[in-house]
Order: C-alpha cells, then sequence, then structure tokens
C-alpha cells in the first residue's frame, strides 16, 4: 500500500516489476528503461543482492528497504559504494509504514527511525507503562495507519488491539509483539520478536504453526522448530524431531528426512516449508524442563550419500565451486538438490549473478528452479552459451 499510494498521491508513477524474481539485471532495467528514481526491496532480497552487486544498488537515486531486521554490515556495503538507503518498519496492521530512518552513515545498529506523520509509537512494559530509555519493551502503534481487525477474528482483534492509555477516549493502539527499545537520539531500534513469530525474506511465519502441522506426521514423537543464522544474514527455518523409534542410522534418518519434506510441502506453504530436519534422540531440556534451543545442534545441510558422483566438465565444476560457495558446504556431487542442501530463492539469485559474472552471460533465475541439480544446471548453462554463439555468428 505504501509503495503504490505515496508515489500516485505527490504525482509520481509506478513502475511493476516483470513477472519472475528479482536480481540485479532487473534493477538495471528499472534505472535505464524506466528511468526509477525510488525503490522498495524487502530486507531479505537487499541482503542478497548487496553481498554480491552493493555497486548495483548504489545507483539507486533512494532506495527502501524494510521487513525484518536490516544487517549492518550488508547496510555498510552499499553505503560505501555511494548508496541512499531508508530503512523502514510497519506491520501489516498498520498498513505497511509507520516508521522510517534515513541511514546517512554506517554504524553498528541500523534503526527502524521514528514515527511517520499522524502515527504514534509506545514501547511500553507489561503492565503498558513506559520503559525508560534504552531499556527494552514491546512496541505499540497508534494514529491513523490502524486496520479495524481481523476479518471473522473478533478475539484475535481484542488480543492485539487494545485501549491506548495515552490516547483520547475510545482510541485504540496494536500490539505489534516487536521487542524494541529507545536510542539516546530518539529514534527506535529494534530488538525482534516477543514471541514465536518470526520474519525469513520478508514473510512472518508462526513457528507454533509449523510445529503443529508436522506433528501429525506418524512417525514423530516430539518435533520443534527455530530460525537459524549459522552464516550472517542467511536465515533458514529447521526443524529437529524425535521418531517414535530412534533411527538406527544415517539411510533411516535420510529416509525420515526425505518423508518429512514430502509431508511438508504437501500441507505447508513453500516459504514454510523448512530448509532442513534434524533426527535426534531426544529433545536437550534446560533446568526447568523446557527445550534447551541453544543446546539444539546445526543441521548438516550436506546430507550423506552412498554414491556421490565429482564434477566432470567445465560447466559442473563451475557451478559445482559457486555452490559451496553460496550454501557453505564442502563438497557437493552433481546429483545433489539444490533445495535439498538447504537452498532458497535468495540464494539462488546468488547463484545465477555469480555464474554470470563467471560466463558474462544472461541467465534467468527459473534456471536454479527448473534445474535443481548440478548437473542440469551446468547443461542449461551449456546450452544458453551455445545458443549465443549461435545468435552472434549467425
Amino acid at each position: 500500500m505504501y509503495e503504490l499510494w505515496v508515489p500516485l498521491l505527490n504525482g509520481g508513477t509506478i513502475v511493476v516489476a516483470p513477472p519472475g524474481v528479482v536480481d540485479t539485471s532487473v534493477i538495471q532495467w528499472a534505472l535505464k528503461d524506466e528511468q526509477v528514481t525510488a525503490i522498495f526491496l524487502t530486507t531479505g532480497l537487499f541482503n542478497v543482492l548487496a553481498e554480491d552487486s552493493p555497486a548495483a544498488l548504489a545507483k539507486i537515486p533512494e532506495l527502501w528497504i524494510a521487513g525484518e531486521a536490516a544487517s549492518p554490515a550488508t547496510v555498510e556495503r552499499v553505503l560505501l559504494a555511494g548508496g541512499n538507503i531508508h530503512n523502514g518498519y510497519g506491520p501489516t496492521e498498520t498498513t505497511i509504514y509507520v516508521t522510517a530512518h534515513h541511514i546517512t552513515e554506517p554504524g553498528p545498529l541500523v534503526p527502524i527511525g521514528r514515527p511517520l506523520d499522524n502515527t504514534r509509537a509506545y514501547i511500553l512494559d507489561q503492565h503498558l507503562r513506559p520503559v525508560p530509555q534504552g531499556a527494552p519493551g514491546e512496541l505499540y502503534i497508534a494514529g491513523d495507519h490502524l486496520a479495524r481487525g481481523y476479518l471473522g477474528r473478533p478475539d484475535l482483534t481484542a488480543e492485539r488491539f487494545v485501549a491506548c492509555p495515552y490516547d483520547e477516549p475510545g482510541s485504540r493502539m496494536y500490539r505489534t509483539g516487536d521487542l524494541a527499545r529507545w536510542l539516546p537520539n530518539g529514534l527506535i531500534d529494534y530488538l525482534g520478536r516477543a514471541d514465536d513469530q518470526v520474519k525469513i525474506r520478508g514473510i512472518r511465519i508462526e513457528l507454533g504453526e509449523i510445529d503443529t502441522n508436522l506433528a501429525r506426521h506418524p512417525a514423530l514423537a516430539q518435533n520443534t522448530t527455530l530460525v537459524r543464522e549459522d552464516q550472517p544474514g542467511d536465515k533458514r527455518l529447521v526443524t529437529y524431531v524425535v521418531p517414535h523409534r530412534p533411527a538406527d542410522d544415517a539411510t533411516t534418518n535420510t529416509d525420515l528426512t526425505a518423508q518429512l519434506r514430502r509431508f511438508a510441502e504437501e500441507t505447508l506453504p513453500a516459504y514454510m516449508v523448512p530448509s532442513a530436519f534434524v533426527v535426534l534422540d531426544a529433545l536437550p531440556l534446560n533446568h526447568n524442563g523446557k527445550i534447551d534451543r541453544r543446546a539444539l545442534p546445526a543441521p548438516a545441510w550436506q546430507e550423506p550419500t552412498t554414491a556421490r558422483q565429482e564434477p566432470h566438465t567445465e560447466a559442473e565444476e563451475l557451478v559445482a565451486e559457486i555452490w559451496t560457495e553460496v550454501l557453505g558446504l564442502d563438497r557437493i556431487g552433481v546429483h545433489d538438490d539444490f533445495f535439498a542442501l538447504g537452498g532458497n530463492s535468495l540464494l539462488a539469485i546468488r547463484v545465477v549473478s555469480r555464474i554470470r559474472a563467471a560466463v558474462d552471460l544472461q541467465i534467468p533465475v527459473d534456471a536454479v528452479f527448473t534445474n535443481p541439480t548440478v548437473e542440469r544446471l551446468a547443461d542449461a548453462v551449456e546450452a544458453l552459451l551455445i545458443a549465443d554463439i549461435e545468435e552472434q555468428t549467425s
């Protein structure tokens, strides 16, 4: 809504990105062919593009990012390349943007800024009292941006849209579920979620929904899902499971994780399907008897295989090398599946960007989705190269 109405109400023009995944070629098209002066990207997409092409993002006259916490290191890369970045914040229930911050220099924090016009922000404790400067509290939003509530869900509306004690009688404020704090300069610093709700690639996800759904699988005794960020900026859903019967060997574990992946793909939206399943004998508990999430091990993104075939062509070697760098793995076989190894749509953009730089050829991001193994993607790259050569010589 914000990205559409703000330009239109101020005499601007909306340029809609073409179908498919947004990558650096789309950015270049927007700047050159459409003469775009401002672009909005989700923070997840911004992180991927900034990793490989900070100069491309720096050419955008006004770049807006929002959707999840921004990485200071990634923002710094674009700023040092000459970029102009605005960091925004706002849940769907408040009609998207409600705070914004123009980032003028690198720093250890990327604040979400101050409330926009006709919007008020409160950081409160559990008794709805303002917290001191620097102390964490839950962020509440009041003002003209608020939605009326959830359609057909009066219970949830009453829970999240509460009476505002700091405004006129009858006014409301939205309980975001986000933790934040006031900085000395009057800006708001986002600290994370106060519940099991997370954001990955700009999409809000309830971890409890994933766990409830997977718990229906007959082979599971226990399961819990969390978000891991073993590499900065690379958030992935990981589900830890305890089967009814402990798995005896790696083959059994592999069979079970394959079954769970198929079950998740059939019963959950694509953005809620975990990137990895880790089979355990038991879930670790802390002294209070609750799951000790810090003790859960990092997943082995590279599943053991009985017969891994090494790359044997230059194209396969190139693709395999890029996959190992992007996925953070040591070895990859030509038949290994990109997404089964922990890949996702944003990492696919990074793969294609590096292949393009290596072979100087425009390759669609969709190529990774339609050719998810090293062998098939290498064949696709070779076919595109041959077609390009034939076109130039004809």
